[in-house]
């Protein structure tokens, strides 16, 4: 994950050059273009766009939708997006590798709940695997290697009394990893909504909540910019906190609303998109979950040092 960051980066740098200008509209406007993934977790920034939120900021925001974190942290260093999500491990990892990155503002968190959170472990109705420390030793499906799904998986394995060591993981897009659980092909899958709702509509069952598990108020992504802009660009990067925060406040006070919008970037079915769980929007970031998520990541390997935590969260 590491090297494929450096790697995105120096591509980045190179196609983007020096288009980090945000430039402004005729009226005045920062434009601005954020990098999202057309996910669950995003839909505050949509909803607040929506509103107007943004524009009451005197910004201009285009989204722009990628495949994850992994293109998007290197498109905001390399200037084609002013600001970006992601989730908080690969923001970690970039920060442990120095790039210039400054986490703005909260993106997702966990629910808390065991068993009613947006993203856990799943295995087939029967199978004989019934709990977290039942996981050692099997193949686990997970959306990426060596970031933050199999670090909280590898922890409430740990806490469970398993060892985290022996399990294979292995790396699938998450709308192949219910498929692969029901075909047997792995012993089980860390998913999140609205894949949960839609394996547990095929009869799977939840064995653990690997984010509430591993810190009950976990942060689980962050919106970020770079250093870079944010020294050039302090009124805008102002004006993003601002109106991300209202945003994040709204969806959490409106969750139908919130439920609506997905209907705008995201193609789920919409009998699901009643049924699923949405994750908690906090406006602040839980600053010492993170660092749980570092102490763990380090402990696993995936991260060599421990990140800068007081340069990265904001």
């Amino acid at each position: 994950m590491a090297r494929r960051l450096v790697a995105l980066f120096a591509t980045l740098t190179l196609a983007v050059g020096a288009c980090g200008d945000s430039g402004t509209t005729a009226s005045g406007q920062t434009k601005l273009t954020i990098g999202v993934i057309p996910i669950v977790d995003v839909a505050p920034i949509y909803l607040g766009v929506q509103k107007g939120f943004f524009t009451e900021q005197k910004l201009e925001v285009k989204l722009e939708t990628a495949q994850g974190g992994a293109a998007i942290v290197p498109g905001v260093v390399a200037g084609q997006y002013q600001f970006g999500f992601s989730n908080t491990v690969s923001l970690l990892l970039a920060n442990a590798q120095g790039l210039p990155l400054k986490a703005v503002a909260n993106g997702v968190a966990s629910t808390g709940a065991e068993g009613k959170d947006f993203g856990a472990v799943i295995v087939k109705k029967d199978s004989p695997i019934t709990s977290a420390k039942d996981l050692a030793g099997k193949r686990v499906a997970v959306n990426t290697l060596r970031n933050i799904n199999t670090t909280t998986v590898s922890s409430v394995v740990r806490k469970a009394g398993g060892d985290p060591s022996t399990i294979t993981y292995v790396e699938l897009p998450f709308p192949d990893i219910v498929s692969a659980v029901a075909k047997g092909d792995v012993d089980a899958g860390q998913v999140v909504e609205p894949f949960l709702t839609i394996a547990a509509g095929q009869g799977d069952k939840q064995i653990t909540s690997n984010y509430a598990g591993t810190a009950p108020g976990l942060t689980v992504g962050m919106y970020f910019t770079s250093t870079k802009f944010a020294q050039e660009n302090a009124a805008a990067v102002a004006g993003f906190t601002t109106a991300m925060n209202k945003s994040l406040e709204y969806a959490s006070a409106h969750p139908d609303e919130a439920r609506a919008v997905l209907t705008t970037y995201t193609k789920i079915d919409p009998a699901v998109q009643q049924k699923m769980v949405l994750p908690k929007w906090p406006s602040a970031v839980d600053k010492a979950s993170v660092q749980v998520l570092a102490d763990l990541a380090t402990q696993d390997g995936v991260l060599t040092k421990q990140p800068d935590l007081t340069a990265l969260l904001p």
